[in-house]
C-alpha cells in the first residue's frame, strides 16, 4: 500500500511504543484496486499516554478522549485517526449506548470483531507488507460478500444501512446469515437519529456503482418497510408491453443502475449525483396510487395516469423522512413531476415550451431532466426506443440553443428598469414585472433593448386601460386621465 510520506515517518516513530497497522475502509479499498483515502491507524501494545507523547511532535493533535482511545493527528492538512484496540459493549438504546474500553493487548481476532463486516476487519502491516485478517475478510472481499464479524453486529442498527450503501458502492451481496440478523433488529431502526440515516443514504446516492444492490439489501432485510413510498413500488404492476422487466420496484432498480452508467452522472459533482439518483429513485412514487386496469386502444392494460404529479409530494415526504437537506428536496421534486415531458407533443420543441420547462424545473435544469429521462428509458430492458431517445435529444439540443440547458431563464426586466422610466416604487411593480417575464417566456423580446421597447408599450396600454376603467366608474374622475386622441378607439 502506498502511504503518504509524512504518515510513514510517523509510523516509524510509533513503532517505538507499539505495533502500528492500517485498518478499516482504506485497506478494503486498496484490495479492491481503488485509491485509499482516509487512513486509520490502530496501535496494539501502546498505552494512551505513550501514543500521545510520540505523536505530539509531528503536528496538531486532538484527543477525542481516553475513554475512546482515539487521537486525531493533522499532518500537512490531512487528518489521521490513531487508536488503541478496544472492547465495546452495549449499555443502552441508540448509537450512543455503548461502553468503550481501550485494551492495548487485545488479540487481533477480538480487536477486529468490533468492526461491522469482515471486509472492513482486515488490517495491513506496512513494515512487513502483510495482511492481518483473522475473520477471512479477504476471502469475502473476493467473493463480493458482506458478512458480519460477530453477533455484536446487532448492537448498532446503523450497520444495516451501512450494508445498504456498501452493497451499492462495491457491488456486494449480503450473506444470508447477516440478512437474518438484520431482520431480527428491524424495529431498532427507530433508534437511529435522522442525521445518521441521511449520511448512509447520501453515500448511496453519491457513490453507488450498482444502486440496485443496496435496494436489494433493504428488501431482503425487510428494512424497505421503513421507507413506505419505496416499499409501495414492490408489487405495483405495469403493462408488460411497455415494461417487460416487471413491477415498478424492479423498473426503479433498473433505472438507478442505468443512471450511474451515464457519463453525465459519473462526471457530475457529488451534490448533483445525489440529486439525480434520488430523483430517479422517486420518479415513479406516484404509480401505486394511480395505477389501475383500464381499456386503452381496445385492450385492458395497466395504466398510471397522472403519476408524475402524484409523485411530487411523495418525493418530498420520503426525502424529509430520510433527512435530506432542503436544497436536495427542492431539486428532486421538479425532476419527478416533469419526467414524462418527452412524451408530450411532437419531437419539435418550441422556444416558448422550452423556456417554460426550464422555469418549472428550477433549481434543477433541463440537462438534469434529460439524464433522468434517459435512465427511465434504459430501465425497461430489453426495450430500446429510438423515438424516445430522439425526443430527449431534441429537447436537450433546443435547450442548448437557447442557453437554457443548465439553468432556468432569468428575467431581463427588473425593478431598476421601472425606476429608470420615472415610476415610483409601488405594489404594482410585481404585477408589471410578472407580465414582463411572461412576455419574455413567450418570446416577445430576448434582450434588454427590445425589452425596454416592450415595457414602454405595455405601460402605455396599461395606463390607457386603467383610465378607461376609471372613467366608467366615475365621470367625476375622468379628468385624471389624458383626453383621448382624435379617432381613438378607447
Amino acid at each position: 500500500m502506498q502511504l503518504p510520506r509524512p504518515l510513514v515517518e510517523v509510523l516509524q516513530a510509533v513503532r517505538a511504543v507499539g505495533r502500528p497497522r492500517v485498518v478499516g475502509g482504506c485497506v478494503r479499498d486498496w484490495l479492491l484496486g481503488l485509491k485509499p483515502k482516509d487512513f486509520d491507524i490502530e496501535v496494539p501494545g501502546a498505552d494512551f499516554e505513550m501514543l500521545q507523547r510520540v505523536l505530539a511532535p509531528f503536528g496538531s493533535t486532538d484527543v477525542v478522549g481516553k475513554s475512546f482511545g482515539v487521537i486525531k493527528l493533522r499532518l500537512e492538512g490531512i487528518e489521521y485517526d490513531f487508536s488503541l484496540p478496544r472492547r465495546e459493549s452495549k449499555t443502552g438504546a441508540g448509537h450512543r449506548g455503548f461502553a468503550v474500553e481501550p485494551e492495548p493487548n487485545l488479540s487481533d481476532f477480538e480487536a477486529a470483531a468490533r468492526r461491522d463486516f469482515t471486509v472492513n476487519a482486515i488490517a495491513y502491516d506496512p513494515f512487513s507488507n502483510s495482511l492481518i485478517d483473522p475473520h477471512d475478510g479477504e476471502k469475502d472481499l473476493r467473493a463480493r460478500i458482506l458478512r458480519h464479524t460477530s453477533n455484536a453486529f446487532t448492537e448498532d442498527p446503523l450497520r444495516v444501512l451501512r450494508a445498504f450503501q456498501l452493497a451499492a458502492r462495491f457491488d456486494f451481496t449480503l450473506a444470508p446469515e447477516t440478512a437474518a440478523l438484520c431482520r431480527s433488529i428491524k424495529t431498532s431502526f427507530y433508534e437511529l437519529p435522522v442525521e445518521r440515516v441521511w449520511n448512509e443514504w447520501a453515500k448511496w446516492a453519491e457513490k453507488s456503482q450498482t444502486p440496485s444492490r443496496g435496494l436489494a439489501v433493504l428488501q431482503e432485510t425487510e428494512w424497505l418497510a421503513h421507507f413506505p413510498e419505496l416499499s409501495a413500488l414492490a408489487g405495483t404492476p405495469q403493462d408488460p408491453t411497455w415494461h417487460p422487466e416487471g413491477d415498478v420496484f424492479i423498473h426503479t432498480k433498473h433505472c438507478c443502475d442505468a443512471l450511474v452508467r451515464l457519463d453525465g452522472w459519473r462526471d457530475a459533482e457529488s451534490e448533483r449525483r445525489r440529486v439525480l439518483l434520488l430523483a430517479v429513485l422517486a420518479h415513479d412514487f406516484g404509480k401505486p396510487s394511480t395505477t389501475s386496469r383500464a381499456e386503452k386502444r381496445g385492450e385492458l392494460r395497466w395504466i398510471s395516469p397522472g403519476h408524475e404529479a402524484a409523485g411530487g409530494p411523495l418525493s418530498d415526504i420520503f426525502l424529509r423522512r430520510i433527512g435530506a437537506p432542503n436544497d436536495t428536496v427542492e431539486r428532486v421534486r421538479p425532476l419527478v413531476v416533469n419526467h414524462m415531458v418527452q412524451h408530450s407533443g411532437g419531437i419539435e420543441h418550441s422556444d416558448t415550451s422550452v423556456r417554460r420547462l426550464a422555469r418549472r424545473l428550477a433549481p434543477s435544469s433541463i440537462d438534469d431532466l434529460c439524464l433522468v429521462m434517459r435512465a427511465d428509458h434504459d430501465g425497461r430492458p430489453p426495450i430500446h426506443s429510438p423515438e424516445t431517445l430522439k425526443r430527449i435529444d431534441a429537447l436537450q439540443q433546443k435547450a442548448h440553443e437557447l442557453t437554457l440547458s443548465a439553468s432556468a431563464p432569468k428575467p431581463i426586466l427588473l425593478g431598476r428598469h421601472l425606476l429608470a422610466l420615472g415610476l415610483k416604487p409601488s405594489p404594482h411593480f410585481k404585477s408589471m414585472l410578472d407580465a414582463a417575464f411572461e412576455a419574455q417566456l413567450e418570446g416577445a423580446f430576448t434582450d434588454e433593448a427590445n425589452g425596454l421597447v416592450w415595457l414602454q408599450s405595455h405601460l402605455r396600454n396599461r395606463s390607457s386601460l386603467l383610465c378607461s376603467a376609471d372613467s366608467q366608474v366615475s365621470q367625476k374622475n375622468s379628468s385624471a386621465c389624458p383626453p383621448p386622441e382624435p379617432n381613438s378607439t378607447k
